[in-house]
């Protein structure tokens, strides 16, 4: 499977429906999706390791990793209409050792070798983003993860203090479609930014 044939498989997944605007929950397209997927694996960091995907909403991050061979991926969502709807689109695709967990990220206690996530960015609830960092950091041994480009010192300075180092970051586009009543238009572009952040 190369990265095109992944993304258009990643796109035809069944979104998330009843996004709550409190967990900030936005659709990370397919194309995004496999990009970031995709670049894991060229980096070793997805076949045959046992990945967690924190917030996986709709499944995309962790499907695409058991795509390209994981060995195994915790689903983890607060929601439970999103657990609902990734274990949908798992079942259609007829994959396996996928682990579905509806609870908190606070909870989770796995030991994992990459987390995949793409974190609320602390719009509605500041630092929920951090939230999801310092777990990743005291589960996994590599993180990507998405966040606001202008978070950059922050992640920079906190990865520093649990004993990460920020390898890359990569920029992108990410598509906020109409989703909840405050919103004005159809859809924006916000610049995001990919931080994959690796243990010293």
């Amino acid at each position: 499977m190369n990265k095109k044939q992944l993304s258009i498989i990643l796109s035809k997944l069944k979104p998330a429906d009843e996004l709550n605007v409190k967990l900030e929950q936005y659709q990370t397209e397919g194309e995004l999706a496999g990009e970031i997927i995709w670049k894991a694996f060229l980096n070793n960091d997805i076949n045959e390791k046992i990945i967690a995907d924190l917030g996986c909403g709709n499944g995309i991050l962790g499907i695409a990793a058991l795509l390209l061979g994981a060995k195994k991926v915790y689903f983890l969502d607060i929601d439970k209409h999103s657990i609902k709807t990734a274990m949908e689109n798992y079942t259609k695709l007829k994959l396996k050792n996928g682990f579905f967990l509806n609870s908190d990220v606070k909870n989770f206690n796995k030991k994992i070798d990459t987390i995949i996530m793409n974190p609320p960015f602390g719009v509605q609830k500041e630092h929920s983003d951090r939230v999801f960092l310092e777990k990743a950091m005291l589960a996994g041994n590599v993180i990507y993860s998405l966040h606001k480009i202008e978070s950059k010192n922050f992640i920079n300075s906190f990865s520093k203090k649990l004993g990460f180092r920020v390898e890359n970051i990569y920029k992108y586009k990410f598509l906020l479609k109409q989703s909840y009543k405050f919103h004005k238009s159809k859809s924006l572009y916000v610049d995001v930014g990919l931080w994959i952040i690796r243990k010293l």
